[in-house]
């Protein structure tokens, strides 16, 4: 085991700020190459284009699976099921059952899932404002890198 980690696979932080890869901050690859770490997996689910998806379409109103469906494009059922739990199940989306004939089942942002939210929307407003820099890197880049 590294030195200064901790025991615990489903904890990846730095316990001792003098060990020599501790910057004041977790080591990213550190967590990164954990089996069984938790930040690598919260990460993993969040960051993922469906859930990003979801979480961006729940922002604005509570939403029936369909209507969900329908408004993200290619995604499967199954695929939009799977997401829907997993999100679920991390506290991010609440599910309602509305006890009517047929069912109806709303979902919606908790306020755990809204705080996420504003995250992916401080990413979405970065990329927005440095889409035409990086444009400009990819095209000198493959300009520099053709065969």
């Amino acid at each position: 085991m590294e030195e200064g980690t901790l025991r615990s696979p489903g904890h990846c932080e730095v316990t001792d700020p003098a060990a020599p890869d501790a910057q004041g901050d977790t080591d990213p690859f550190q967590w990164d190459t954990r089996e069984g770490c938790e930040v690598r997996q919260i990460l993993d689910r969040v960051a993922d284009k469906w859930s990003l998806l979801v979480i961006a379409l729940l922002d604005r109103r509570v939403l029936r699976f369909t209507e969900l469906r329908r408004e993200i494009d290619g995604i499967s059922q199954r695929m939009l099921t799977v997401t829907l739990r997993q999100l679920e199940r991390d506290g991010l989306v609440s599910r309602t059952v509305h006890p009517v004939v047929p069912p109806r089942v709303e979902y919606a942002l908790t306020p755990l899932g809204q705080t996420l939210h504003h995250t992916i929307r401080s990413l979405v407003t970065w990329t927005e404002e440095h889409q035409s820099e990086i444009a400009a890197a990819r095209a000198s880049y493959d300009a520099y890198n053709a065969p």
